[in-house]
């Protein structure tokens, strides 16, 4: 029985994705996580695999997340429409982790697990093509995961709530993205961004 941990910043694709695993008799869904600091908690449980969105929220970036799951495979899930620049990291970690696109059918999604937890390597050429033409991102991590959070129409309220940081220091965030883009909005740092492959 291989034992799979998902990681996923949205509970519907969460539900989803534990649903198609769990019809497989060798695989048993053991945790459904929506935060990164939750999915290395579990890692003690020892899952043979852990799933992963790279746009996991948390304290633990996804890149230091994979880092740190040693002694078990990850697969994480990308969609090649949208690759960041910052997926250059995951990349690079390949193939100690599996890079699977997230348009993949179902069956696809299940032997690349079962590969995973085998220990042979899983990676989505186009995806590894694809972060290698991004160019170099000049955001953070962090600011990444802000400009994100406005994307959905968030205020600075609201994204601070959801980041856990104060207002201030998200309105920090803001002032830099703006001057790192060159742009003078943030609609306008988003569509740069956007254009650019960084979120």
């Amino acid at each position: 029985m291989i034992r799979v941990a998902l990681g996923h910043r949205g509970t519907l694709v969460r539900g989803a994705l534990a649903a198609v695993l769990a019809r497989e008799n060798d695989l048993d869904v053991v945790a459904e996580l929506d935060r990164s600091e939750d999915v290395l908690q579990v890692a003690g449980r020892r899952p043979h695999v852990v799933l992963l969105d790279p746009q996991l929220p948390g304290r633990i970036r996804i890149e230091e997340l994979c880092r740190k799951l040693t002694g078990r495979g990850v697969l994480v899930l990308i969609d090649h429409e949208a690759i960041a620049a910052t997926s250059i990291a995951l990349v690079k970690q390949a193939p100690r982790i599996g890079l699977i696109a997230t348009d993949v059918t179902p069956d696809q999604l299940v032997q690349a697990v079962r590969d995973v937890a085998k220990g042979l390597p899983v990676v989505d050429v186009r995806l590894a093509v694809a972060a290698l033409k991004a160019g170099d991102n000049p955001l953070t991590d962090r600011e990444c995961e802000v400009l994100r959070q406005v994307t959905t129409g968030a205020t600075a309220q609201e994204v601070a709530r959801t980041l856990s940081l104060s207002a201030g220091t998200v309105r920090n965030y803001l002032s830099r993205i703006l001057a790192k883009t060159g742009s003078r909005s943030r609609i306008e740092a988003i569509r740069k961004a956007q254009d650019a492959g960084w979120i």
